[in-house]
């Protein structure tokens, strides 16, 4: 077996075999059968799972959104802990970016290598384990380092619970988008990804009543930390051994090599190596710059709210801060939803570009209102701040299944680099919390503000080149019924060839005995 770093081995079919393949291709009603014996697939068999409709995919996509709103609830509490730890452990804004820094950069090592390799070889149900495993033991680890009351050992048990999650979305987010029709790709991630959302928006309502309660009479406590945490681990322990359990149907690249050429003839698919997705890595590039701009602004909401409110002590501040960031991820939920909904009526590419368009409005706005004039409390500024995270709900899942489509076997392995772009949570936290500390939180909003204008270079060049392609994904039949075929589908197009040539044989055999 052969391991490469950014390709998670080579075992993507080729697509003779595929084509060989297609002459019996299992039913999806096989696919679904055949995971009850739990074993891994190969990713150059087709099981069927191509067709897979949207009444056999509610199961394991239900399964599967449970572990998004796992994620959404640490990353709520990635947030809080940013602020919490600033006051416990006497840390600076800058300094307390290092959790982000922990978090994300496990984001850009795991899909890149194990992680990536993983599910590629032993396929999704056996990646999520995997994931949930490293999860738990990441949590487990936030005990000793609360005892300790080392930032380092915090730092170095985020790293591994990012580790844990960047595998779980290195198979989650990709299966979601594949599990079913096409036609509703968009759709299920984003749907999906909404539970994620109200996960972040528990986290901090459980912090400001749990962890902001139990801070000791001189506001230091870690203990309350520690519980919450070994709770998250045992409950993350008994959702492994769920996971082996449960009937997961396995897809490979092989069958979404047969979904591409099941899908009608309009989107233009053709089968093109790995380095010329040209759409895949201006994807990564967007979703590299937004992911980063989105968790800045998570990870210093808190901070931006304690100098809008001038007239609040520190520890109150953080509180009340975190109070308020529940509502805005509240916000943040509603807008998941709503996208999903828009999503079912019309075409994903408007609703990305409207979306991020608006945040751009909203957080300039955020940098340049300040209705306390420093000395009373910013309302204005931090309302637009707010309404900046309700349009950021829906620019994660877009552009990632958006930037999937048509990779065919290419599919795992782009969604590794989907989820490596993640990594950019890493970065740019950090940028804007050492210009925080010389400018203050509202003007350093200036730096995820630029990252959000690259990003939005990605609906555009969409809309503009891409729009017909996408749009036939849309219109696409295959999954709709069992056995639906498009019309003008390459593999329609090659049984018409196959049919025509048959037939000139048989009238040549016919002309030799007469």
């Amino acid at each position: 077996m052969v391991f490469k770093f950014g390709l998670g081995g080579n075992q993507e079919p080729d697509l003779d075999s595929v084509h060989a393949q297609q002459e019996r291709r299992p039913s999806a009603d096989e696919a679904v059968a055949v995971q009850r014996n739990r074993k891994s697939v190969s990713d150059r068999v087709i099981t069927g799972a191509s067709q897979i409709t949207t009444r056999q995919s509610i199961l394991p996509v239900t399964l599967v959104t449970i572990l998004f709103f796992l994620w959404g609830f640490a990353y709520g509490l990635l947030d809080v802990l940013n602020s919490r730890f600033q006051v416990a452990l006497n840390i600076t804004q800058g300094e307390s970016s290092g959790l982000q820094g922990a978090y994300f950069g496990a984001y850009f090592i795991g899909p890149l290598t194990y992680s990536g390799w993983f599910v590629r070889r032993f396929g999704y149900r056996y990646t999520f384990m995997l994931g949930l495993a490293i999860y738990c033991v990441g949590c487990l680890m936030f005990w000793p380092s609360a005892v300790k009351r080392s930032f380092g050992g915090f730092c170095g048990s985020m790293f591994i619970v990012g580790s844990g999650l960047s595998t779980l979305e290195t198979s989650a987010n990709p299966y979601i988008a594949v599990c079913g029709p096409p036609k509703y790709s968009e759709f299920r991630l984003e749907l999906s990804q909404s539970f994620q959302a109200v996960g972040s928006v528990v986290a901090p309502v459980l912090a400001s009543f749990v962890i902001f309660k139990n801070v000791g009479t001189d506001g230091k406590s870690l203990e309350s930390v520690q519980w919450v945490y070994l709770g998250i681990a045992c409950f993350v322990a008994i959702l492994a051994v769920v996971f082996y359990f449960v009937p997961l149907p396995e897809i490979t690249d092989a069958d979404m090599a047969d979904q591409a050429e099941l899908t009608t003839g309009a989107t233009g698919y053709e089968d093109k190596p790995m380095r010329k997705q040209y759409t895949l890595f201006w994807g990564v590039a967007a979703q590299f710059s937004y992911v980063g701009a989105q968790v800045a602004i998570a990870g210093f909401f808190i901070n931006y709210f304690s100098q809008a409110r001038p007239d609040l002590e520190l520890n109150e501040a953080h509180r009340q801060g975190a109070h308020f960031y529940a509502i805005a991820q509240g916000l943040f939920a509603i807008g998941r939803f709503a996208a999903a909904g828009m999503m079912y009526y019309t075409k994903p590419r408007y609703v990305l570009l409207a979306f991020q368009s608006l945040i751009m409005v909203f957080i300039a706005a955020a940098i340049g209102v300040d209705t306390g004039d420093g000395t009373r409390p910013n309302w204005g500024g931090l309302s637009m701040l707010m309404i900046v995270l309700f349009f950021e709900s829906c620019i994660f899942p877009t552009i990632f299944t958006l930037s999937l489509r048509g990779l065919g076997r290419h599919t795992k392995r782009g969604a590794s680099f989907l989820v490596a772009s993640i990594s950019g949570g890493a970065v740019i936290p950090a940028i804007l919390g050492n210009v925080a500390d010389r400018t203050g939180t509202r003007i350093a909003m200036v730096v995820p503000l630029a990252f959000f204008v690259i990003a939005w270079s990605f609906p555009i060049y969409l809309n503009v080149f891409k729009g017909k392609e996408l749009d036939a994904y849309n219109s696409s039949h295959v999954g709709i019924e069992d056995g639906e075929v498009d019309p003008d589908s390459v593999v329609q197009k090659r049984g018409s060839v196959v049919e025509e040539k048959d037939l000139e044989v048989g009238h040549s055999e016919f002309g030799k005995f007469n």
